[in-house]
């Protein structure tokens, strides 16, 4: 048994699935450049250019081959990289180096471009530290091109790819060959390679740090995306485990097909409805596909988080009117952008503290151009009477009724205009700062739903920064007072007769499900892979008992003991569900 776990790395389950698959570890050439002088800068400025044109034409063949396997959405990865490549400031910034310091030209290029991912990986969003990844892969292939040299790869069908990090353009380039998993040491889930992965069904797991120091050539591998973890030269037990996880997994489909057409309801008949998060367009036919109540949160500032500056109002109409054609006649939430914090567009937003600034509904307040413009969008969308509008980070009364004021006015002009909308659109907003949630009754009553966002919640009100490893453990979503705000948020905002829902991490865990079922909730908002397990638990509880789940829970004053509750709930009711169900 000691082999079992003397053997496994653990790290962060970037795309889900299970591979078994001899190991490729994959190592970049690292390209030496010293500051070696010219004789010829003419020969320099034109051996930059074939390098840049190269680059382009490199990319484009990516981007082609990434269209056919992901869409247009997803490949416009590649399409922004050759954007760079055409940015007339950073050519000529290279161009007036080479010709005044007389240095070799991948000597400038890995100076100059080096200076914007110093600038990214110092900034505290994890987004932009991954997008860092991005240009050096962009700055690499340029300094390759200058020198002639070709991209190299003797990659064999059928392995598992172990690297120090991947880019965009190696994910789309190894799916050719039938990669059957990634495992990177370096890496977050906002990366394009984890993006990617989910797209093309490759699991992956990244953020190892140790795992091409530990796994050689031809080791066999297993990759759990599941769980993150990553099992080495497994016993034949383990084999066996693991084996039966993919044969489960493929009887998933069948107990899918199954549960399609079924409510999410409870053995005493307590319905609930189950609906799906939208972050990027191709989710949309796996939302369909597992028969999802409707979309409960659309995270819009990710769905244009590849474009190159704020989408206008027709390209986001076009996207919310698609989104709300194809759920149709389920309904669909459309949450205005989130912007600041962890979230980024391209924006210029720098704050010493941005968790607790110029983020959400404060940033639309203060920039109501930019809100009406989202705000006409998504009404000009809501023909077909689907569509309902939330609005985020609300902290204050004063914000919903500025928030509808400004819904108001632009209501007005599409009238004066003629142009056709729902006029009777329903209003929500996020609850996820503690002001909020103290104050549910008063929120509640000014709108028609409200929904718990638990990630930003949880964080702000047990001071615990979810992304800091140092108190990470400190962010406890079975504190008591998580548990006693959510049931005050249920309970009140029941009260003044809004719909509560919830759409952070903490709904698609089937450890917490059957206390929030038992606090109350109407309906829980996850991700669309999720839907079918979460599904199969509600359908196979009484409400009764998770009633009586939540109110012990309630009375406790301390985390280990409501985990310990849980645990034995989760343990005798739950656990063998899920066994059965996926073959954990």
């Amino acid at each position: 048994m000691e082999h079992q776990t003397q053997n496994i790395i653990k790290g962060i389950a970037a795309a889900p699935g299970i591979a078994i698959a001899n190991a490729f570890i994959y190592t970049k050439e690292k390209e030496i450049v010293n500051d070696d002088p010219i004789v010829d800068v003419d020969e320099a400025l034109q051996n930059l250019e074939i390098a840049l044109t190269q680059s382009k034409k490199e990319l484009r063949k990516v981007f082609s081959l990434a269209v056919d396997k992901l869409g247009e959405k997803r490949a416009a990865i590649f399409d922004a990289q050759i954007m760079i490549l055409d940015d007339p400031i950073l050519i000529a910034n290279l161009k007036e180096r080479i010709t005044k310091e007389k240095k070799v030209p991948e000597f400038i290029v890995e100076d100059e471009i080096s200076k914007y991912t110093r600038i990214m990986n110092a900034s505290n969003e994890p987004y932009m530290k991954e997008r860092s990844h991005d240009i050096e892969d962009i700055k690499n292939r340029i300094i390759r091109n200058i020198r002639k040299k070709k991209w190299q790869s003797k990659i064999l069908n059928d392995v598992i790819v172990i690297t120090s990090n991947l880019s965009p353009s190696d994910a789309v380039l190894f799916s050719r060959v039938n990669v059957k998993g990634y495992v990177t040491d370096f890496g977050g889930l906002t990366s394009h390679a984890a993006i990617l992965s989910r797209s093309l069904n490759i699991p992956a797991v990244v953020g190892l740090h140790e795992a091409t120091s530990k796994i050689k050539n031809d080791d066999l591998i297993i990759v759990d995306g599941f769980n993150g973890h990553v099992v080495i030269n497994p016993s034949i037990e383990q084999l066996k485990v693991y084996r039966q996880k993919i044969e489960k997994l493929a009887q998933h489909d069948s107990e899918l097909g199954q549960l399609k057409n079924l409510p999410a309801q409870t053995l005493d008949g307590r319905d609930i409805k189950l609906m799906a998060n939208l972050d990027v367009s191709n989710e949309m036919e796996f939302i369909i596909q597992n028969c999802a109540n409707g979309i409960g949160l659309v995270r819009t500032e990710q769905l244009f988080e590849e474009y190159e500056e704020f989408p206008d109002e027709d390209q986001q109409y076009n996207v919310y009117k698609n989104i709300s054609e194809k759920i149709y006649p389920g309904e669909v939430i459309i949450r205005t952008f989130d912007i600041g914090g962890d979230k980024v567009l391209p924006v210029d937003l720098h704050e010493p503290n941005p968790m607790l600034g110029w983020r959400g509904i404060r940033l639309l307040i203060d920039n109501p151009d930019l809100f009406k413009i989202q705000i006409r969008s998504i009404l000009k969308a809501s023909s077909l009477k689907n569509v309902k509008i939330m609005f985020p980070m609300i902290s204050s009364v004063s914000e919903i009724e500025e928030s509808k004021k400004i819904l108001n006015e632009v209501r007005n002009e599409l009238k004066d205009a003629k142009i056709p909308f729902d006029t009777n659109i329903k209003v929500g907003i996020m609850i996820e700062v503690p002001s909020a949630a103290v104050m549910t009754k008063e929120f509640a009553s000014q709108v028609d739903f409200i929904s718990i966002g638990t990630n930003d919640l949880i964080q702000y009100l047990l001071a615990v920064d979810r992304g800091n490893d140092i108190v990470s453990k400190l962010y406890q979503e079975f504190h008591p007072a998580v548990i006693r705000t959510l049931n005050h948020i249920i309970s009140e905002g029941k009260k003044s007769g809004a719909l509560v829902s919830m759409c952070g991490e903490m709904a698609a865990d089937p450890f917490a499900v059957p206390l929030l079922i038992g606090l109350g909730l109407d309906s829980l908002s996850v991700s669309a892979s999720a839907i079918p397990l979460i599904k199969k638990i509600i359908r196979s509880l009484h409400f009764s008992d998770l009633q009586s789940l939540a109110n012990e829970c309630l009375i406790l004053t301390n985390e280990n003991e409501i985990n310990e509750k849980l645990h034995k709930y989760f343990n005798s009711h739950v656990q063998d569900i899920i066994k059965n169900f996926i073959g954990s």
